[in-house]
């Protein structure tokens, strides 16, 4: 189906100011009747070209986003705290009303991965893991059973919740880390890992996470991988957008905007030799680049 942008505007607006007018974006029938209703509207193609849009519109636009994260750090909150009161907390993950798209984007990404056939990771980074993981949970559960997983926050109450839902499970526990920092302040560290993933909302503007991708592009290894999550059409009035061409330092191998019910697109991209010039940063030693040569066993 094929959504009239007027119409969409008009929706979107009236639903922004709804959603502005509440006192508290906690869970509750209202919050959550109102975002799922956002969400409905955005999920239609519009063919929308947000550079477009009306100075008005635009500021909407970022106002709504911003609301949207803490809308959804609130809801990854409260069920972390519910999930992790259970005995066997992972047990009772798919209370999470979202978790049934976690499963699809992770095995998206997971997918997106396998196609570009590089070796199967022994450390990977998510930046912005929040109070509830699960992407990390997901991957490490189902896809990538011998990885370890980095998690940070700047958050520590996040990454204390995080650590509980998985602290009775042995493989689990050994294998994923959760460290509380700024990304921004992280750098040795960033070359230790093959695979970063970066969250949607690390970030909460273009001009924001473009200062995240280039502090990657200075650290990361040659050769790892960075996978973002972005949006793409209508979408982008609830995630930040990524235009591929603003990567730099970075070789984009892969695009896939989704159409169905999963919002975020992913774009996955190869850290390359070819330094980027930052203001007053200079591009330090990186190491030999990893190599395309062994195929994902799940």
């Amino acid at each position: 189906m094929v959504c009239q942008k007027e119409l969409l505007i008009e929706k979107v607006s009236e639903i922004y100011e709804k959603i502005a007018s509440l006192e508290n974006l906690s869970p509750s029938k209202p919050v959550n009747s109102l975002f799922t209703q956002l969400v409905l509207v955005c999920i239609p193609q519009c063919d929308l070209d947000i550079d477009k849009l009306s100075p008005r519109v635009q500021d909407i636009r970022s106002k709504l986003i911003k609301l949207c994260g803490k809308a959804e750090g609130l809801l990854e909150s409260h069920f972390s705290t519910l999930i992790g009161s259970y005995e066997n907390s992972l047990d009772h993950i798919r209370a999470f009303p979202y978790y049934s798209n976690y499963v699809k984007l992770s095995e998206l990404e997971f997918s997106m991965l396998y196609d570009i056939c590089v070796q199967v990771p022994k450390r990977v980074a998510f930046v912005g893991s929040g109070p509830l993981p699960l992407t990390s949970i997901i991957l490490a559960t189902n896809h990538l059973k011998t990885t370890n997983f980095h998690n940070y926050d700047i958050d520590p109450s996040a990454n204390s919740k995080a650590l509980h839902l998985i602290s009775s499970y042995s493989d689990l526990s050994k294998r994923m880390f959760f460290h509380t920092a700024d990304i921004m302040h992280v750098s040795a560290s960033l070359k230790e890992y093959e695979v970063v993933f970066l969250a949607a909302l690390v970030g909460m503007n273009k001009e924001e996470k473009l200062q995240v991708i280039n502090h990657l592009a200075e650290h990361m290894a040659t050769g790892a991988l960075l996978l973002l999550r972005s949006a793409h059409d209508a979408r982008a009035f609830l995630y930040p957008v990524i235009d591929p061409n603003d990567l730099r330092g970075f070789e984009v191998l892969s695009v896939f905007h989704p159409t169905d019910e999963i919002i975020n697109s992913v774009i996955i991209a190869r850290k390359t030799r070819r330094p980027i010039h930052l203001p007053d940063q200079g591009l330090g030693s990186t190491l030999s680049s990893y190599k395309c040569s062994l195929i994902f066993k799940a």
